[in-house]
């Protein structure tokens, strides 16, 4: 009797390198992307954005490592963690935000989630 395989918080959808979005993309699972989307991206689980990465939009997500180039709001429920080769022009709200050496950020962040509102 075959058993169905069920969906595992630890598989990852891979947008490769030299795929290109134009829209937005969701999921309720991890994701790592390594190519362009011009378009707001919400990942219900961790993202992960590789050094080929470019993402035009609003990202929201669980957790994110980013080692690509994003211009526009980032918004993460716990961790952000800015790699070395990570360009990030965009404001970002996150619980803990962590800034590798070599790593380019130019915007707000907040660690609260009252400052969203403030001016």
């Amino acid at each position: 009797m075959a058993i169905k395989k069920e969906s595992h918080a630890e598989d990852v959808s891979i947008i490769s390198a030299g795929v290109q979005i134009d829209g937005n993309l969701h999921s309720e699972g991890n994701v790592r992307i390594d190519g362009f989307i011009n378009g707001n991206v919400t990942i219900n689980g961790n993202l992960t954005i590789g050094e080929t990465c470019v993402i035009k939009g609003e990202l929201t997500a669980h957790n994110i490592n980013m080692n690509g180039k994003v211009e526009g709001k980032v918004s993460v429920s716990d961790k952000l963690r800015l790699e070395p080769k990570s360009v990030l022009k965009g404001d970002l709200f996150a619980k803990v935000l962590v800034i590798e050496e070599g790593a380019l950020f130019d915007g707000k962040s907040s660690m609260d989630g009252t400052a969203k509102t403030s001016t």
